[in-house]
């Protein structure tokens, strides 16, 4: 029966979406190393932060900013110089030029679920790419695609790719804001929530990059490991995603040169997928049973406006729905 089933457009994306699946779901390195990314990562980013407020809370005391704030309720706007933010500059002078003379050392740490992890102020599309493979399973629960900027890497920016990552964010609740930094103050939802736990006290109005945070060169290369590990759960993720692209690649040629079902069954059963024709044949590309002429007919049928009580219009559906369950 099977040989005789050609394969078209509707079977092949079925395979091919059916395999992809399995082919993201297998515990491979590549899966792996980036799950183990992720959780390193989950693991220095609160020990980090916790380091990161001891240090600001040395250059701005909790008794000073609670002295400031009581000069604001006393005097309003011009006391107004308190602030949290989630992202400082930080630095050290413990290094030597070459001659000899101490030179400062510093860079930009941001703890935002946007921040950048290069040591930029503004936000990127990395920023975006770790965003999306942080919360990667929770934005495929919503329908989105986190994996799409891995997926178009290296291509030119393109309205199916904005498409996606603007879904993403927005299910992420990311400030629309126009500020080109990584301005998520305004953010919504798992942005907010995951901002929230990141904030500590400073002193002043102006800009982070003008109020660099003293600390020690042991400390300032702790803010350096936990960026590094910011980091790489971008590249561990963009290694998986390109190792799970490779084969799809090599999966669409092999589906395109097949004429019939049985070529992709084999296909699927070579990889230790099991598919049942049957249920490929009966199902359309959303996955809804198409019916055979009989059952279509008494559905239809059923939909007219015919002058049937309540009572049998639901036995009418019940011995319809009892007629699908046998056949299938």
């Amino acid at each position: 029966m099977s040989a005789k089933i050609r394969m078209n457009t509707e079977y092949r994306n079925k395979f091919y979406n059916r395999i992809k699946d399995v082919f993201e779901k297998e515990e491979t390195q590549e899966q792996q190393a980036f799950l183990q990314a992720r959780e390193t990562f989950n693991h220095l980013q609160k020990s980090t932060f916790d380091l990161a407020k001891q240090v600001v809370e040395r250059s701005y005391p909790k008794e000073d900013v609670a002295t400031l704030r009581t000069f604001k309720k006393k005097y309003g706007q011009p006391c107004d110089v308190v602030a949290k933010d989630k992202c400082f500059y930080f630095a050290h002078q413990e290094d030597v030029n070459d001659e000899g003379e101490s030179k400062e050392t510093k860079s930009h740490f941001d703890f935002g679920l946007y921040g950048n992890h290069n040591g930029n102020e503004y936000s990127s599309e990395d920023s975006e790419h770790f965003a999306h493979a942080y919360f990667r399973e929770e934005l495929k629960e919503k329908g989105c695609n986190p994996d799409i900027i891995a997926q178009q890497s290296g291509k030119d920016s393109n309205p199916h790719k904005t498409k996606h990552i603007d879904m993403c964010n927005k299910a992420l609740g990311k400030s629309n804001s126009s500020y080109g930094g990584s301005d998520d103050d305004n953010g919504i939802g798992i942005t907010k929530q995951y901002n929230d736990s990141f904030y500590a006290d400073v002193i002043g109005t102006s800009y982070c990059r003008s109020r660099a945070i003293a600390c020690t060169k042991d400390e300032y290369n702790i803010f350096l490991q936990w960026r590094s590990a910011k980091a790489k759960v971008v590249s561990t993720h963009q290694t998986w995603i390109d190792s799970i692209m490779k084969q799809c690649d090599q999966l669409k040629i092999g589906l395109k040169a097949y004429r019939y079902l049985s070529e992709g069954i084999e296909l699927a059963k070579e990889l230790g997928i099991e598919l049942d024709e049957a249920e490929l044949v009966r199902t359309n590309s959303t996955g809804l049973t198409i019916y055979n002429p009989r059952n279509l007919a008494n559905m239809i049928k059923g939909m007219k406006n015919k002058n049937q009580t309540r009572e049998d219009k639901i036995k009418a559906r019940m011995n319809y729905e009892a007629q699908i369950a046998t056949k299938y």
